[in-house]
């Protein structure tokens, strides 16, 4: 822990500081400038969270003198179909009702720069979801709460949404928006010791996350 290089959160997400506060590490937060509309919207989804979690980082790295800056972005696949934050309470419901009793996938990408070095690192983590049968009366009670309108796929499975979901295969925290796992393994090859002791990243039911037990490496090294 000595000479911890400053962490800042390249994040307006207050989901993603909760989750990054269970690393027990101080961090900053700086808001990038990041258009997330102007990415090619014919990219494939991996490589695009992957391209917005490092353009995150990288817009806020050119505005600090040293530290290691976290970049994340999250989408919501179904099949083909990339699901992003609802406009109105009646797009919340169309995704719902898309996703009704079927499976998903949420990818986010991670990306950590270190600032003083330009060493970067981008990786993946992809969590597959199973909804529900739920009903219309459901989809309607939940919209009506308020909590879809800023989720992508509009749910929050660490919220009302959970009753929506019923099981997952990955990552839970990745479906919250920030898997632990990737960003404790990018801060490590940073030289980050985090100071806590057993996986970081779990499942509700205190359970290490399933990545850590059978990881399947998604991370590239840069230099």
């Amino acid at each position: 822990m000595n000479s911890l290089p400053p962490i800042i959160l390249a994040s307006a997400s207050l989901r993603r500081r909760e989750l990054l506060r269970a690393l027990n590490l101080p961090f900053t937060v700086v808001v990038s400038d990041v258009d997330e509309d102007a990415v090619d919207p014919t990219l494939d989804p991996q490589a695009m969270v992957r391209l917005l979690a490092r353009q995150k980082a990288e817009a806020v790295a050119r505005q600090v003198r040293s530290g290691l800056v976290i970049g994340a972005d999250t989408t919501v696949v179904l099949g083909e179909l990339a699901l992003g934050k609802p406009t109105d309470p009646d797009d919340a419901r169309a995704m719902l009702r898309r996703l009704r009793g079927k499976l998903h996938h949420v990818i986010s990408g991670v990306a950590v720069i270190d600032v003083a070095s330009g060493q970067i690192g981008v990786g993946t983590a992809i969590t597959a979801v199973l909804m529900r049968d739920y009903t219309d009366a459901q989809i309607d009670a939940y919209v009506a709460s308020g909590e879809p309108m800023d989720k992508a796929g509009s749910y929050a499975i660490q919220g009302l949404g959970g009753a929506l979901v019923a099981e997952i295969d990955g990552c839970y925290n990745n479906v919250i928006g920030l898997p632990l796992c990737e960003v404790a393994a990018l801060l490590a090859r940073c030289g980050v010791v985090l100071p806590v002791t057993g996986p970081v990243c779990l499942l509700p039911d205190g359970a290490p996350c399933p990545r850590l037990i059978a990881p399947s490496p998604r991370s590239e090294l840069r230099g």
